[in-house]
């Protein structure tokens, strides 16, 4: 028998938080084992609870979400998927939660099937975004232009990896999937799955998210 999703809330909002586990309670196959108001109590519940997915809300009145998503990221020990929630898309501070590590977002009036399908797919290691929201993720920040010392060390850092890594890698800013990727590459979808990992690793970035940002900034 499968183990449930564990899942941490993290919402200043109590109704929020109420609304969230009542949902969850209907859908099988998760579990909340917690739920906490502030973000500066995030590491030590994750620590303590251990869960597989972390629902972040943004904006808290301590600690925001993007604070508490990095300070996740930066922890040693195998850290969980985080998936921040906002009330509006087109938030610039959705943008800095995704460079700080999370895995996506959700917006607070998702629909619960949608809510509950990327609680599993997180929790699985699969993009939480699809290609078209990332594809439009990447449109809204193209206009924003990396400045000249982003663009720079976003170079440096890009050149740790292979030519092919760095296809892949400006493939996946374009918001290709692993399939289009592989399409356009002449590779198979596993071996793009391979080259995604692999520039993860040497770039010690958690998502292709993060990966598309750093492509964006190094204006590849």
């Amino acid at each position: 028998m499968t183990s449930p999703v564990k899942v941490l809330l993290v919402d200043d909002d109590a109704l929020v938080r109420t609304g969230l586990r009542l949902m969850f309670g209907g859908a099988s196959g998760i579990e909340i084992v917690g739920e906490i108001g502030d973000g500066r109590d995030v590491l030590d519940t994750v620590a303590r609870l251990r869960p597989d997915v972390v629902l972040m809300d943004i904006r808290m009145p301590h600690v925001d979400g993007i604070a508490a998503t990095r300070a996740l990221s930066a922890r040693d020990t195998e850290t969980p998927r985080v998936i921040v929630l906002t009330t509006f898309d087109a938030d610039g501070t959705v943008v800095e939660a995704l460079r700080a590590g999370a895995a996506g977002f959700l917006l607070k009036h998702s629909k619960p099937e949608q809510i509950v399908a990327a609680v599993h797919a997180a929790a699985a290691g699969e993009p939480v975004l699809s290609a078209e929201v990332t594809r439009t993720l990447i449109a809204r920040v193209a206009g924003d232009g990396a400045d000249r010392n982003r663009r720079g060390r976003a170079r440096e850092r890009l050149a740790v990896l292979s030519d092919k890594e760095r296809d892949v890698a400006r493939a996946v800013a374009k918001g290709l999937s692993n399939s289009e990727i592989g399409q356009s590459l002449y590779l198979s979808s596993g071996t793009v799955k391979a080259y995604v990992s692999s520039a993860l690793s040497k770039l010690d970035l958690t998502n292709r998210i993060q990966l598309a940002l750093l492509a964006h900034d190094a204006e590849l």
